[in-house]
């Protein structure tokens, strides 16, 4: 009985701690959201982001809060002696946020901090082949999402990608399409949607032209999708984000379907402001 007794006691103590501890998270970020927008980060958006002033004016106002919980919450790291400023805090938190807008989010929880290098960085990986032979590959990259709280970007690419709004092109909506799609575990191209019943038609559609994509890689035919995106479906994923945000008149015409499931997982609809 007294066993009983104590296991109750801890449960309870444990779901009070849990409460109490969502209950300072969320207080913590009013008190963030409250403080007004530094005039400085407002002529980093005007400068490095310009489809900010597209937005609607409500969603400028939502972006910014995300961008200050963001940059509240997140450990930027300089690699290869690059220097963390607000710019680069900025610039990397305005794109990395539009996929949070109109979301019920928890701001990316399994990402602790963002490694940024000052150009394209080298990767050494480990493979094994099929009669058990362990190579190495060398791979320059510009950005690389972990599972385990790290992104890693290169400030030359993020430059790049957030100058062109509009060439479907973007490392650093890539890479956080990669955080979402990991936050139920390893990335597999299906994240975590809103309701259960949208699963299926959600691998219906998107496999259906994951397939379509893999053909056109195959045999070389145009597609609006970066071939890339055929490796997995999870890269899938990362490239058809980047397109929506990008280019979403294109991608409707093309793929109105796929279109509109990510639509409704982003609650977004991008045509309105492009």
């Amino acid at each position: 009985m007294l066993a009983i007794v104590i296991t109750l006691i801890l449960g309870v103590g444990a779901i009070a701690w849990l409460l109490s501890s969502r209950w300072r998270k969320t207080l913590h970020r009013r008190r963030i959201t409250a403080k007004p927008f530094p005039k400085e980060w407002r002529n980093i958006l005007k400068k490095r982001l310009p489809y900010f002033h597209a937005l609607p004016t409500d969603l400028q106002l939502q972006l910014k809060r995300l961008i200050q919980i963001f940059i509240d919450e997140k450990e930027f790291v300089g690699c290869d002696d690059f220097e963390i400023t607000d710019e680069v805090r900025v610039t990397i938190a305005a794109q990395a946020c539009l996929l949070l807008l109109n979301r019920k989010t928890d701001f990316y929880p399994k990402l602790k901090q963002i490694l940024v290098y000052p150009d394209a960085f080298i990767v050494n990986n480990q493979h094994t082949d099929t009669s058990g032979i362990v190579w190495e590959q060398r791979n320059v990259l510009a950005g690389e999402s972990w599972e385990y709280g790290k992104v890693v970007l290169s400030w030359k690419n993020t430059l790049d990608g957030a100058a062109d709004p509009h060439d479907g092109n973007n490392v650093v909506i890539h890479e956080f399409a990669h955080q979402l799609d990991q936050e139920d575990g390893q990335a597999n191209g299906a994240p975590i949607l809103q309701h259960f019943a949208d699963y299926s038609t959600w691998s219906e559609v998107l496999s259906k032209a994951f397939t379509q994509l893999q053909h056109s890689a195959n045999f070389g035919t145009p597609s609006l999708f970066n071939y890339y995106g055929a490796t997995n479906p999870a890269e899938f994923f990362a490239v058809i984000t980047e397109v929506f945000f990008e280019k979403p008149e294109d991608f409707y015409q093309q793929h109105p379907d796929l279109y509109r499931e990510l639509s409704r997982f982003y609650q977004l609809d991008p045509i309105n402001w492009h």
